[in-house]
């Protein structure tokens, strides 16, 4: 398990910085099934996770919602038949924060389990 999944989320104001390319290439190898991809101007974290059946993707999305109400940090989930895609990023700096890297550690954790 990556050493992300045991932090804490910090709060994020508006004016944290987001991290840095350097950031990225230093986090990015402790969530390997994650890309980084950008949308709309905004730097994101996602993953697709298969499922054999839409009831087990459904079981997934409200694990992951229970774990992003506990940390306070929320994600663009898209829920369907066999498959949920995980999209996290940092409304509040439209980017990457260490926050998104540490909810897509933890997302990676319920997955395996």
């Amino acid at each position: 398990m990556s050493r992300l999944a045991g932090e804490k989320c910090v709060a994020c104001r508006s004016d944290a910085p987001p991290v840095t390319e350097a950031e990225t290439r230093e986090l990015k190898p402790q969530i390997p099934g994650w890309s980084v991809v950008e949308r709309d101007g905004i730097r994101r974290l996602e993953r697709v996770f298969a499922f054999p059946d839409f009831a087990a993707a459904l079981a997934f999305t409200n694990r992951v919602g229970a774990i992003a109400e506990e940390e306070g940090h929320h994600p663009a989930l898209l829920t369907e038949w066999g498959r949920v895609t995980v999209t996290w990023w940092t409304h509040a700096i439209r980017g990457l924060h260490r926050n998104d890297f540490i909810m897509a550690a933890k997302t990676d954790a319920l997955y395996r389990r």
